[in-house]
């Protein structure tokens, strides 16, 4: 879609969902013909005329002050992700201001980025870039992601795991939110990297091959991942309830480390222990990871064994 499509939806449903009482505005009698708020009373927030709301919302951010900007944010009461997504396509009106980048995201980790994963001896740990394609894990990550690394599905993207593989439905035992969650952030990265012609061409793919995530796709929702809990059917440890931290890589373009952890003492905590001497036992395990030194499978993941 283009910018300007982009920015009119993502204000439109934006406004649509805000009520004039959490708004706190007086909600007069009768029947309003609009979901959420008028465009006046956007405006009217945002201390700016109709005219100039109206022009923001027909997708023309071109020339539009941070003050004006931040207005708006208050006045649809954005939340970070949201807020930081209006910047982006602010960004992306501003020629010159941020270069649509032409060049896909990383396909592969630095050797120092594997050490790190490597050391990374008591926790599922793994790396994956903007497109959310899986690079590299250590062996515990890829025990815990065992129905993922195994999926027909290639290559190896949790986005297309979780929405064309069935067996993301017993894995995710909160799926719906798994799904909400990941649309939200591949909505971030496109406002961030328009250009990226891999991570459009993967949209474009989930969108006509699922219609979970193009319904999805069209409420332009956007979400941060950065910490939480995971909710995990494993198919050979059974539930885990996890914790997971998500960090950029300094100096390493779109690259993300996700760290799982289970509370001491926990069944999760116990689950993991068996997952990790389950991992250990090798090739011989059916749907085992496989031991030995660093291997590269077909889909290009490196992992550690």
């Amino acid at each position: 879609m283009s910018l300007q499509s982009d920015v009119r939806d993502f204000l439109t449903s934006r406004r649509a969902r805000l009520t004039p009482d959490r708004a706190g505005l007086p909600a007069y009698g009768g029947h309003r013909r609009v979901p959420g708020l008028r465009r006046e009373e956007v405006a009217m927030l945002a201390g700016m005329s109709v005219d100039y709301y109206i022009r923001l919302e027909r997708g023309n951010l071109s020339g539009a002050s941070g003050s004006v900007l931040e207005a708006l944010a208050r006045a649809l009461q954005l939340d970070e992700a949201e807020h930081d997504h209006l910047l982006d396509l602010a960004r992306r009106a501003d020629v010159g201001t941020r270069p649509p980048r032409s060049t896909s995201s990383a396909r592969c980790v630095p050797a120092v980025v594997q050490q790190v994963l490597d050391a990374i001896t008591d926790a599922p740990a793994w790396v994956r870039n903007a497109r959310h394609d899986v690079l590299a894990a250590n062996a515990l990550g890829h025990a815990l992601y065992a129905p993922l690394m195994e999926s027909p599905v290639r290559p190896l993207n949790t986005a297309r795991f979780l929405f064309l593989d069935p067996a993301s439905r017993t894995f995710f035992r909160d799926w719906e939110r798994s799904a909400d969650d990941v649309t939200g952030m591949l909505r971030i990265e496109a406002g961030r990297h328009p250009g990226d012609r891999d991570l459009s061409d993967l949209i474009g793919e989930l969108s006509t091959r699922s219609t979970e995530f193009s319904v999805r796709w069209a409420r332009h929702d956007v979400r941060f991942h950065r910490a939480g809990s995971k909710r995990l059917h494993h198919p050979v440890v059974g539930d885990l309830d996890l914790d997971y931290l998500a960090m950029d890589l300094a100096e390493q373009d779109d690259l993300r480390l996700l760290v799982y952890t289970a509370a001491p003492g926990s069944p999760s905590a116990d689950g993991l222990r068996v997952l990790a001497a389950w991992a250990a036992r090798g090739p011989e395990t059916a749907g085992g990871p496989t031991a030995g030194a660093q291997a590269s499978g077909p889909s290009g993941i490196t992992m550690s064994k």
